[in-house]
């Protein structure tokens, strides 16, 4: 996970925390007020990295660290670096039509974008809330939805409600497109067979599980799954990628 683009996000969206704790007059010219973001239009993106409290930043950083890297590695480095930021951008336009002179910081949007994408990908995974209480992604979003209008058009309570919902519109207009693109190449392509190296599946049998991060270790065990079920053929050129990934040196 080091070199990922979810590492990289946690690592800038720390590192503009701890500026913006030395330097507070950063946080002032880089937050978005959705009224002037055509005077400001680099508040649009520079806002997603800034926080307002130890609190605020450890919850965005730890569900970006919790639900980043298994998404980013069904989608690759490029689109998922493009919901992230779709997400976030979805989350200040929205905002402008409900909370124009409301100043907006955080990356709760761009992180509600991905978790959403890992409910669209994943949505009868169960999550733990607070490590205790199971839930299927596809329920906690509704839930999450549910709570960001009652909270948006009630009492509001000092967040920002209408950036969480955006980034949600955003990734699901993002990942529908996406969906399109790829049924479309489908339908167009010429089918091919898969091509494994020699000694590849025996390499592929070495990779140590126990040595992976958790969500690798999940996407591992289904491969194996469908390997053992459907054939080596069955395999995507993204899952071969995945297990020569991971068996390299082996």
């Amino acid at each position: 996970m080091m070199n990922s683009w979810t590492m990289r996000l946690i690592i800038a969206n720390v590192a503009i925390y701890l500026l913006t704790m030395a330097a507070p007059g950063l946080m002032d010219a880089m937050l978005l007020v959705p009224a002037y973001a055509l005077m400001r239009p680099w508040t649009l993106v520079t806002y997603m990295f800034l926080h307002a409290s130890p609190s605020h930043i450890l919850f965005n950083m730890l569900g970006l660290y919790f639900f980043g890297p298994r998404v980013e590695l069904e989608l690759g480095g490029a689109r998922f670096l493009w919901l992230y930021f779709i997400s976030g951008l979805t989350g200040g336009v929205l905002s402008f039509f409900f909370t124009p002179y409301v100043a907006i910081v955080g990356a709760s949007g761009a992180i509600y974008g991905v978790f959403l994408g890992y409910a669209y990908f994943w949505p009868r995974d169960r999550i733990f809330i607070w490590g205790i209480m199971p839930i299927e992604a596809r329920w906690l979003v509704v839930g999450m939805t549910a709570l960001s209008l009652f909270g948006g058009f009630g009492s509001g309570g000092g967040i920002a409600h209408f950036a969480h919902l955006g980034g949600f519109v955003g990734a699901y207009v993002y990942l529908k497109l996406i969906d399109r693109r790829i049924h479309r190449a489908q339908l167009t392509a010429v089918p091919s067979p898969v091509v494994m190296s020699r000694g590849a599946a025996d390499r592929w049998a070495k990779i140590d599980r126990a040595k992976l991060h958790e969500v690798n270790r999940d996407e591992l065990d289904r491969i194996r799954l469908k390997m053992s079920t459907h054939g080596v053929e069955s395999l995507s050129q993204q899952e071969i990628s995945f297990l020569d990934r991971f068996s390299e040196g082996l």
